[in-house]
């Protein structure tokens, strides 16, 4: 299965295999950065093949997404999403707007993040009385943090830089999981105002993983303009890098803006993906990469922490 394309022609969405990275000498870890530096300076998106992550966690993940969607509405809102300094909890259908020149998104979502001892910190809003979904969302997440370090020390090898320069800069684990349910339409449906499922926007952090379900959904949007459906690969994850990671390297990687889109066809389904946002420790300091700047190539950004961007980026998107 290959990447639908909408309107015009030309080269495919790279698919990449990571399994020589995760166990090969220094020359096959080499040659799988340069494939993943080329993805993200020209797309910005890849799929990820053999990347390490069990399938059955990725299964126990998505039905317990779905059992958690599932639930009455009165239940879901106990756990609602309060402010952005946590991010935690429930987002109801139209509460989040990702492109702000539109209505609220046709979509629902539950956020969670690593957790951190104290007092006053932000805690997971867990629903009370279904132990199983905290269980298989904990070691997920923690599958998604293991593999997310892992291509960032790709990214570091393709940026020739030591290679845990990403990973500590990731070390407090600051990381959002987000399960997503976009409910069937009605039929007849029409979209008011430009409505969508979610719309056109580029995430916020450093890289994304995102795990889909054979629905589709997801558009990406090329160079050009033109958007394409990258349609679910089975035994893949897409990655894609942030918009922090567009700073941090000085635009060379890129931060694409994509949308969920649904076609017309699969509008009575629903459809569920999990997103994992690695996201740099908050206390972190963006400044564009020594390997990233030059005499010709003067850094466009000046420095800000991660914690602040994130907080501008949440603002405009739920309101104050």
């Amino acid at each position: 299965m290959g990447v639908e394309r909408m309107t015009g022609t030309g080269p495919n969405i790279p698919i990449i295999d990571f399994g020589p990275f995760m166990s090969g000498f220094y020359g096959d870890r080499k040659l799988v950065a340069e494939r993943m530096r080329k993805a993200s300076t020209d797309w910005g998106f890849f799929y990820l093949a053999n990347c390490g992550m069990a399938a059955d966690s990725l299964t126990q993940a998505f039905m317990a997404s779905r059992q958690f969607f599932a639930l009455p509405l009165a239940e879901k809102n106990l756990v609602a999403w309060q402010n952005a300094e946590s991010n935690r909890g429930y987002v109801g259908v139209k509460r989040e707007r990702l492109d702000p020149a539109r209505p609220g998104d046709l979509k629902e979502a539950f956020n969670l993040a690593p957790e951190e001892p104290g007092a006053g910190v932000p805690k997971n809003r867990w629903p009370q009385g279904h132990p199983g979904f905290r269980k298989v969302m904990t070691h997920f997440l923690d599958d998604c943090i293991n593999t997310a370090d892992r291509v960032l020390e790709a990214f570091a090898l393709a940026l020739q830089q030591p290679a845990d320069f990403f990973v500590r800069a990731h070390d407090k684990h600051h990381h959002t999981l987000r399960l997503l349910h976009y409910p069937p339409l009605p039929e007849g449906f029409e979209p008011a105002d430009g409505e969508s499922r979610a719309g056109a926007h580029t995430d916020y952090g450093s890289i994304t993983l995102l795990f889909q379900d054979d629905v589709g959904g997801l558009e990406v949007r090329t160079r050009a303009g033109e958007w394409l459906r990258a349609v679910p690969i089975p035994g893949t994850v897409v990655v894609n890098t942030g918009d922090l990671m567009h700073r941090w390297t000085n635009q060379i990687f890129c931060s694409t803006p994509h949308r969920v889109n649904v076609a017309p066809e699969c509008r009575h389904l629903d459809r569920y993906s999990i997103a994992f946002f690695c996201h740099p420790n908050k206390d972190a300091e963006i400044v564009c990469i020594s390997s990233c700047v030059g005499e010709h190539q003067p850094a466009l950004y000046p420095p800000t922490t991660a914690g602040q961007h994130l907080q501008e980026k949440l603002t405009n998107t739920y309101g104050t």
